[in-house]
């Protein structure tokens, strides 16, 4: 555990140095006080609370951008420091690989997290400072989302540490973990949309269109925050599918979870395998 946490703290520190840290803060912030004062001017008029509309704007936000900021940090996590010397100077020392990766996650999911978190409660602090009321369901939704964004986050950031440790250049690995990004947060919902209008419901049943949007982490993601609670749900459209989805908050959950390990556990083994 101590060689882990030491890793750790190296990431984060780098993160501090390179401004990685300080950068995605400040963008996730500026966006998120963006989204909350435009999307909420016209709550009053129709009756929605003003973080329900904060909360659906953020989940759309998460979808497009935590996963491409999370393969940004991650995609030369081993083949960088490979290239750079700077792994095999560190694996001189009495640590095993297998924590130098986990060391690496914990760094960069805490990077990951802190900005979320201040880059997102910036926006909820700024709805409190105008006197919005707002109940304890929003309140629950919106620690929810959070929660769920840093777990979207942590998909791609094992997913960017499964592309590192199976190439052997960062610029390839850079190639790489764009064209992930475009495939599971654009290309593979339009694929679906284009067979369901195709299929006309003839082949593709319920139980198969469940078992294809958890195939996609960022569709489980937004299912869960869209249907997960009832207001946000009736806001967002989305109050029928959340009445007969199969799909419970629970169940969308632990595909997120195992959206993480499962890549986290294949780059461990790839590293370990992986002459230096």
């Amino acid at each position: 555990m101590r060689n882990i946490m030491i890793v750790a703290r190296k990431e984060i520190q780098e993160g501090l140095r390179n401004r990685w840290v300080l950068a995605t803060t400040l963008l996730l912030a500026a966006l998120a006080l963006s989204l909350t004062f435009l999307g909420s001017a016209p709550t009053g008029t129709v009756s929605v609370r003003a973080l329900d509309v904060v909360i659906v704007s953020l989940s759309s936000l998460t979808i497009f951008l935590l996963p491409l900021i999370a393969l940004l940090i991650s995609h030369d996590a081993i083949v960088g420091e490979m290239e750079r010397g700077t792994m095999l100077l560190l694996l001189s020392y009495p640590v095993a690989r297998w924590q130098v990766l986990l060391g690496k996650f914990v760094g960069h999911l805490s990077i990951l997290a802190f900005a979320t978190l201040l880059g997102y409660g910036a926006a909820a602090a700024a709805l409190v400072a105008t006197g919005a009321a707002i109940d304890a369901e929003s309140w629950a939704a919106f620690a929810a989302m959070i929660g769920s964004s840093v777990l979207l986050g942590s998909v791609f950031i094992a997913v960017g540490y499964l592309v590192s440790a199976l190439v052997r250049e960062r610029g390839t690995a850079g190639g790489i973990a764009i064209g992930i990004w475009l495939v599971f947060v654009l290309i593979y919902d339009m694929a679906l949309l284009g067979l369901l209008v195709v299929d006309q419901g003839q082949v593709v049943s319920g139980r198969l269109l469940d078992a294809l949007l958890l195939l996609n982490p960022t569709d489980a993601y937004r299912l869960f925050n869209l249907t997960g609670f009832a207001n946000i749900g009736a806001f967002s459209g989305m109050a029928g599918i959340a009445r007969n989805a199969a799909l419970s908050p629970a169940v969308l959950l632990a595909a997120l979870a195992a959206w993480a390990l499962l890549p986290l556990s294949l780059a461990a083994l790839a590293f370990s395998r992986r002459e230096l």
